[in-house]
């Protein structure tokens, strides 16, 4: 009997070492998986956020299709514009006035805008790269799911803007994770972190094209 209160004793004690090991390097590997995933998904959203605000800048307006996004990106063109001072006389009322420029006539200044050309929207912000063909899918190993897109528009103080949010579930990029500490991240509130359930960035109630992530996400660029 002392033989075995002896093992019982010592499988108690490695299983409660265990569960204290476990306890303690558990949240730290949680820790490691979720900054190296959340990365790479905000990398993504980043790319996005870029091409909607292209579209926005080129069409007035954000799209939630991301078909209708792509093709914009293979086609859309920026305008390389030179803006330039420039003043001429006014004739009619110089003429009205029988005045001229050598006494003091009607001077009309203008700020003249030249276009000097085009160049593409996908390499001015994918570099050659062709990476925003496949931005939309959620960049983690084992989720064949693509991020959420909306777009539309809001009416702010009587004035109507244009609105999108790209987003995607911490459960989809953390699902096969801990559950306890994956219900904690879901609940995050702080600075330092990624608050709320969902990685996302811009907003369908609110004139907002920011991401919910900390700047700890960013480059010296994205600052």
């Amino acid at each position: 009997m002392k033989l075995v209160i002896q093992l019982v004793l010592w499988v108690v004690i490695v299983f409660l070492g265990y569960q204290l090991y476990n306890s303690v390097i558990g949240p730290v590997n949680f820790n490691k998986v979720k900054e190296a995933r959340y990365a790479k998904v905000i990398k993504n959203l980043k790319d996005i956020k870029n091409a909607e605000l292209a579209h926005q800048e080129i069409t007035g307006k954000f799209t939630g299709d991301f078909d209708s996004l792509i093709r914009f990106l293979d086609t859309a063109k920026y305008a390389i514009t030179v803006r330039r001072d420039t003043s001429y006389a006014d004739q009619a009322k110089n003429k009205a006035y029988g005045l001229d420029a050598l006494t003091g006539g009607y001077i009309i200044e203008e700020i003249v805008t030249d276009t000097l050309g085009f160049t593409s929207v996908k390499d001015s912000l994918y570099k050659g790269s062709d990476r925003f063909k496949t931005m939309m899918n959620v960049p983690i190993e084992g989720v064949n799911e693509k991020f959420e897109l909306k777009a539309g528009s809001i009416v702010k103080n009587k004035s109507k803007y244009p609105v999108f949010e790209a987003r995607v579930a911490k459960d989809l990029i953390l699902g096969d994770k801990n559950k306890d500490l994956l219900a904690q991240e879901k609940q995050v509130v702080s600075v330092d972190g990624v608050n709320g359930a969902y990685i996302s960035v811009g907003s369908m109630t609110d004139v907002n094209t920011t991401g919910n992530w900390p700047k700890k996400y960013d480059t010296a660029q994205d600052k």
